[in-house]
């Protein structure tokens, strides 16, 4: 969910600043086969601010737009943005694993294509009080969906030891695990955490120099462990590729966004799954049942260019997939 794009001023006009989609061009190109006839769908699983969306529906005037989102602050901000698009735009309150039940009940049976851009987006980030940001103080809240769900605070303060290290090696491939959550344990039962500010001191004081020296601001892997835990982020993307997958009518396209390798490496082997053979070895002919499904549309991953990070220092850890379904399944 990285929307980073321009975010509207109160005033209901719109600052422009870094806040910019990312690989913006590279997406709609991608799509773009897919979606020219009239009446095709476009799913943009992670709405945002709605950049990627206003985007796709006026590069392809005949296209519908479905647009999912689980925070409700986000949908409301691009109802306001996508709302000259009219009917042409459905805006749902739903976690992008959720797809399935939101096509069934708008009673769509296949869409031309999907997008997914996966993470935080530029509005949580930037808005102090969600708490994503270790630079600067705010509570420990992390949710995207600020309705439902525990906050970070509540994981740092109650998951056994054995969990939090499990969570900060698996989803931040923190090496000092174990050090930053013996810190953890031992602060918490002093005083409970509600705040980034002192979970970034603690951090910062449990590391070794060298650890310090090394990859940007210390609690960054931490904090990502914690937003992937606390928004089940991992599990629904799990779910989410293969029902896009699914969704996708034969010509349909899908890109997907990811922003750290935990993300990228889930969507490469469902997408490089989709475009293998799953027939035995040694058939002489291959049915069409063990055929591929999809076609690859990217070799690897696509980067952004360098003129983009320049200009968007988020679109930088950014890695985008592509895909093609070229035929239906077959049981």
């Amino acid at each position: 969910m990285t929307g980073r794009e321009a975010l509207p001023n109160t005033d209901g006009g719109r600052r422009e600043d870094r806040h910019v989609p990312v690989m913006l061009q590279r997406c709609l190109d991608l799509l773009a086969p897919a979606l020219q006839e009239p009446g095709a769908v476009v799913v943009d699983c992670t709405l945002g601010l709605g950049g990627h969306s206003e985007a796709l529906l006026r590069r392809f005037p005949e296209a519908r737009l479905v647009a999912l989102d689980r925070d409700t602050e986000a949908l409301r901000l691009s109802g306001e943005r996508l709302a000259p698009y009219g009917e042409r735009a459905r805006l749902e309150h739903a976690v992008y694993d959720e797809l399935p039940d939101v096509l069934a009940r708008l009673g769509i049976p296949r869409v031309q294509g999907v997008l997914f851009d996966l993470g935080v987006s530029s509005m949580q980030l930037d808005e102090a009080d969600r708490g994503f940001a270790y630079a600067q103080d705010a509570p420990l809240d992390m949710r995207m969906d600020q309705t439902t769900g525990i906050s970070a605070a509540e994981v740092l303060n109650t998951y056994p030891p054995g969990e939090l290290v499990r969570i900060l090696r698996a989803y931040g491939e923190e090496k000092q695990a174990k050090r930053i959550v013996a810190a953890v344990v031992r602060e918490r039962d002093k005083e409970p955490f509600t705040n980034s500010a002192r979970l970034v001191e603690l951090i910062r004081n449990a590391l070794p120099q060298a650890a310090k020296r090394t990859g940007g601001n210390p609690a960054k892997r931490t904090f990502q462990a914690l937003r992937i835990e606390v928004n089940g982020e991992l599990s629904v993307l799990e779910r989410a590729i293969p029902a896009a997958v699914d969704a996708l009518a034969v010509g349909g396209r899908i890109a997907v966004l990811s922003y750290h390798s935990l993300e990228d490496r889930l969507v490469k082997q469902v997408l490089a799954a989709g475009a293998a053979s799953t027939a035995p070895p040694g058939l002489p002919v291959v049915p069409e049942r063990y055929q591929p499904r999809l076609k690859l549309l990217t070799r690897g991953a696509e980067l952004p260019t360098e003129e983009e990070v320049a200009e968007n220092r988020r679109a930088a850890p950014a890695r985008l997939r592509g895909a093609e379904r070229i035929r239906e399944s077959i049981e």
